[in-house]
């Protein structure tokens, strides 16, 4: 640490102030702004107010009122990217403070350590609802600050308290507010004045209030006038009011008073709007209905209706908690960051996650979604794992959004080429953001309307105009496929050969696609039957019973590179497994035959019901896959010793290079570039994943003994509940010991700096919780375990 020449009594005023606050003025003058980048994905915490439907659909004047669009995160101890407007919309980079002290400068994050832990809790200590208390200790112990985050369900607005604790001497805290407005980093133009701090881009306004006023504010150019920079002297010399015409990459500062001695708190709102009166008004509303209400609003606490409720509507949640070994606590956080990371504009619209993956390095010179988009694969996940703990409403929702992304005349860019498949990525509004073909994309939505339809909560005439209207130009296109015209992408798509896997990198026969092709045709014949159209029900099925009597034939091999040489391939291009074709070079990694790598797709055959868990191909493929002798490249099982237990855990597939560099720990894509070190690590995906395997596998001769059930509650429902952090987010990837560690994961099984929480992982989780409380595997499809999986 830095000490400067200077007295603790002149490093803890910054400057004279007479004990009163210090009006800004004048206009930052014009300097290099340094380049902007997103902020740490390794989440501690999200959260967003909870919003009842109207008819289905997002409206005000219902059960809880205004609808609040407002979405917050938190990283490192500190407040991060918070969005407004639609789910993905950006306007705050971080929030977070520096404290002078009489030893020198410490900043949130780089000089502290952090403690997630819910706000709200019942009894047993499970989360009520996603309110935060973040506390932040200074490594060299001389002071605390403690953050209490959440929104006003009521106001387009964020709440904070914080509470600042002089440990070793005095403190005085600054403000640092980094806007991201209209979800870039630049452009922002910025005001200060003791009572508020503010920020605009795009036709979308910010205020920051506090509760009492700053003693001295100013707004900066990143990286020459703000704050941060301006302190690293020991004194806040700059008091800037405003940026003027200019615009870029800015922070605004508020000093607070010094904390001498014990405590201080410090009360913050902060609002939105498409103009600054509304956002000022929107902040003003909060701190004047206070703390507490507020609180209580967002809670649902007594007659309010908030989060209480919602968890209170989950009608399979108390049985779910049974089944977990935590007492609920995860599951319970499972439910809210589900529900949580859905739009509030475009009711159903699940993303996959509330965070830009490695945003750290990442440059927000340009708008950027990240991971805040939909998926159809993610997306089903997450309404099926919302379906298993009861929420009968939301998963609804979300099979009525889905004509939204599917590709018709009405989607942007379409050019007229073939039809019904679903979009690879897209904003919630559906715009377009990535355009490649997986047909599991396809066959998913069709699987989860059967699922609503089998349920009970999708009605008949439901179902019949749904089959018109999107399952059956989607389950056509898995037969026929053809030439597709959106965007750049001209292929001719000949299923079951999908232009992308799973992982969207890959074009070939793929297991995990295949498996899922197979199902959504059967179950489409079942609901074509249904809609009185026994001719498609016929094609359907026949498409599907080639598809599954070519399976291994194109991706089991025999003569592999690998052990034994029998085992199914992540991925093939060939017609002929014995034949395998090389894999294309992505994530700078190299090309290898397809024989050579392996992973985990296969079990998704098992899963959906199109083989059984005693296949003997699948048997076969198993140990092959477990391998732990291999050279770290190719290996794709890892166990970990964790809290004294050991947990199995799996790589996506060898070779993956989806992650940080084994050399330096540095992130994925750093630079923009690709780099032969990238690592992809450890994703407890399929940790339950397998244990879904397990689940069916004990259940082949009748429902499974509590033995067995007891084992895998122990070995995969524990081990996924390992895997969380201390504000229970589940990561799309844990450190797996191999080479460096990340700045984010130094531990054995810690999340790494990749999309955290992973809206899948927690669906996974939520999945294999359901499936252990029924017996049954709870995404298994009857009519395809009676066509292809009963022998």
């Amino acid at each position: 640490m830095r000490k400067f020449a200077l007295s603790a009594a002149a490093l803890l005023a910054g400057t004279a102030l007479s004990g009163g606050a210090l009006a800004a003025s004048g206009t930052v003058p014009p300097a290099p702004q340094a380049p902007t980048t997103w902020a740490y994905a390794a989440k501690t915490g999200v959260g967003a107010s909870y919003e009842a439907y109207v008819d289905g659909a997002y409206k005000d004047g219902g059960p809880t009122g205004t609808v609040s669009k407002v979405w917050y995160s938190i990283a490192d101890g500190v407040l991060t990217e918070t969005m407004y407007g639609l789910i993905h919309q950006a306007q705050i980079k971080q929030l977070r403070f520096a404290v002078m002290t009489p030893t020198g400068l410490a900043v949130e994050g780089a000089d502290t350590t952090s403690k997630t832990e819910f706000l709200h809790v019942d009894a047993a200590g499970r989360p009520l609802s996603p309110a935060y208390k973040i506390t932040t200790t200074d490594k060299q112990g001389r002071f605390e600050i403690e953050k209490r985050i959440f929104t006003d369900p009521d106001r387009q607005s964020l709440f904070l308290r914080v509470t600042v604790r002089a440990l070793k001497g005095g403190a005085t805290p600054y403000l640092l507010l980094e806007p991201h407005m209209a979800n870039t980093g630049g452009n922002d133009a910025g005001a200060t004045n003791v009572d508020r701090l503010s920020a605009n881009d795009g036709g979308v306004f910010l205020t920051l209030k506090p509760s009492s006023p700053f003693k001295r504010t100013s707004v900066g150019w990143m990286g020459s006038s703000d704050g941060l920079t301006d302190l690293k002297d020991g004194k806040m010399d700059h008091a800037y009011a405003t940026t003027g015409e200019a615009r870029g990459a800015i922070m605004l500062t508020g000093q607070l008073a010094t904390v001498a001695t014990g405590e201080q708190t410090f009360d913050f709102a902060i609002g939105f709007g498409p103009d600054a009166a509304a956002s000022e008004k929107a902040a003003d509303g909060s701190l004047k209905t206070g703390y507490a209400e507020v609180l209580a609003r967002f809670n649902g606490e007594g007659k309010r209706v908030g989060w209480e409720d919602y968890l209170a509507s989950l009608t399979e949640l108390p049985r779910l908690r049974e089944a977990a070994t935590d007492g609920g606590k995860l599951v319970q956080a499972s439910a809210l960051a589900l529900k949580v990371q859905e739009d509030r504009t475009y009711a159903g619209a699940l993303i996959a996650s509330l965070s830009n993956p490695w945003g750290d390095t990442v440059s927000a010179e340009n708008p950027s979604t990240g991971y805040k988009a939909v998926w159809p694969r993610d997306f089903y996940q997450c309404a099926m794992a919302l379906a298993a703990l009861g929420d009968k409403q939301t998963p609804l929702a979300s099979f009525h959004y889905l004509p939204r992304v599917q590709v018709g005349p009405k989607t942007p860019k379409y050019r007229g080429g073939a039809a019904g498949w679903f979009l690879q990525k897209s904003e919630v509004d559906g715009t377009p953001e990535w355009v490649g073909v997986q047909l599991d994309q396809t066959a998913m939505p069709i699987m989860l309307g059967w699922k609503l339809w089998k349920l009970g909560w999708l009605p008949e005439g439901d179902v019949k105009a749904a089959y018109r209207s999107m399952l059956k130009p989607a389950a056509d296109f898995l037969v026929d496929g053809g030439q597709v015209d959106i965007d750049w992408n001209h292929e001719t798509i000949v299923p079951p050969f999908t232009q992308q896997e799973r992982w969207e990198e890959q074009p070939g026969h793929s297991p995990s696609t295949t498996a899922a092709i197979i199902a959504g045709l059967t179950v489409a014949a079942d609901i074509a039957d249904q809609a009185g159209d026994p001719v498609s029900a016929a094609r359907y099925r026949k498409a599907a019973d080639d598809y599954s009597a070519k399976l291994e034939g194109r991706l089991f091999t025999t003569a592999g590179a690998l052990g034994d040489g029998r085992y199914y391939l992540r991925i093939n291009r060939t017609e002929d497994a014995s034949r395998p074709s090389t894999i294309e070079v992505r994530n700078g990694q190299g090309e290898p035959t397809a024989d050579k790598v392996m992973d985990a797709g296969f079990l998704e055959l098992v899963r959906y019901g199109v083989r059984r868990a005693d296949d003997p191909h699948v048997l076969a493929t198993l140990p092959e896959l477990d391998d732990q002798g291999r050279e770290d490249v190719s290996r794709v099982r890892y166990d970990f010793r964790l809290e004294g237990q050991t947990y199995p855990g799996w790589r996506r597939y060898g070779t993956d290079g989806y992650g940080e560099d084994v050399a330096n720990g540095g992130n994925y894509g750093a630079g923009g570039q690709m780099h032969a070190g990238q690592r992809g690590r450890v994703w407890p995906i399929f940790t339950g994943e397998r244990g879904h395997y397990e689940l069916a596998a004990a259940g082949l001769n009748g429902a499974p003994d509590a033995a067995a059930i007891a084992r895998i509650r122990a070995t995969y429902v524990a081990g996924m509940e390992a895997f969380a952090n201390d504000g229970l987010m589940l990561s799309e990837q844990v450190w797996d010991g191999v080479g460096h560690p990340t700045s984010h994961a130094e531990a054995l099984g810690e999340g790494t700096n990749s999309a955290t929480p992973l809206a899948w992982s927690h669906a996974e989780y939520v999945k294999l919780l359901r499936s252990v409380s029924d017996g049954v595997v709870w995404d298994s499809y009857a009519p395809v375990k009676a066509r292809y999986g009963a022998k």
